[in-house]
């Protein structure tokens, strides 16, 4: 039986559908995700539970790993695994994820293969001044060698760190 003699059942608009494929729109996904938010590269050298300790006694904050937004690639067929922290700022939605950049020679984000972190901020406003006095405090921590803001238009693989 051809389509065209099934699209005369009255059933014909479920034989339309079922032919239809969904795409996800990952411009829209990835635009809704960075929505709001700052990104921050580091390049610190130190094993990524070290540099959260760091982070939690310098900055007061409460980083802990958060294995239910791990991001697993898969390239060469084999499985990689990047690490997240997450922190929820108090009386506030601002949120600060970590990720750390490399698993096992492979990079989260290729395009920033000299970067060791990812620090992602997100859910409320975040003021100059608040950036800036967050990255000036991380620049003078032991082991860090390199801060920068990182804008989304640099970003070629923005899917990467959407959990």
């Amino acid at each position: 039986m051809s389509f065209n003699e099934i699209s005369k059942f009255p059933n014909s608009k479920i034989s339309k559908l079922h032919s239809l494929k969904l795409k996800l729109d990952f411009q829209d996904l990835a635009e809704d995700f960075f929505d709001e938010t700052q990104l921050i590269g580091i390049v610190a050298p130190i094993k990524d539970y070290q540099f959260c300790w760091l982070l939690n006694h310098i900055l007061r904050f409460d980083f802990r790993i958060n294995n239910d937004l791990e991001i697993q690639l898969f390239k060469k067929r084999r499985h990689y695994y990047f690490r997240i922290y997450e922190y929820r700022h108090p009386n506030s939605s601002l949120v600060h994820y970590l990720y750390k950049n490399q698993f096992d020679g492979e990079y989260l984000l290729p395009e920033f293969k000299h970067l060791d972190y990812i620090w992602l901020l997100k859910g409320d406003r975040i003021s100059t001044d608040f950036l800036l006095d967050l990255t000036t405090t991380i620049k003078g921590m032991n082991g860090v060698q390199l801060v920068m803001e990182l804008t989304n238009e640099k970003i070629k693989n923005k899917g990467h760190l959407i959990f």
